[in-house]
């Protein structure tokens, strides 16, 4: 899960420039002080490298790796 915290992020798109897999867009959206969110456009396509939550100077990216749900599955011997 990717999180963008709206009062924290001042629109400096970092996340956006340097994601290697493009997981972050431009948006129209803007938090109360004025500053142009990112979108997280492509969450499903994120490895959780953390490169944008490094280089947030603001500290407003929040991730959050989820444990995969394994179905529950009856072994026969």
């Amino acid at each position: 899960m990717i999180r963008i915290n709206d009062n924290l992020c001042k629109g400096c798109n970092i996340c956006i420039e340097f994601c290697p897999l493009n997981v972050f867009e431009f948006s129209d959206k803007m938090n109360r002080k004025g500053y142009y969110i990112p979108d997280v456009a492509r969450e499903e396509d994120c490895n959780y490298c953390s490169i944008c939550d490094l280089l947030c100077p603001e500290f407003a990216i929040i991730l959050i790796k989820e444990k995969k749900k394994e179905k529950n599955v009856i072994k026969r011997k």
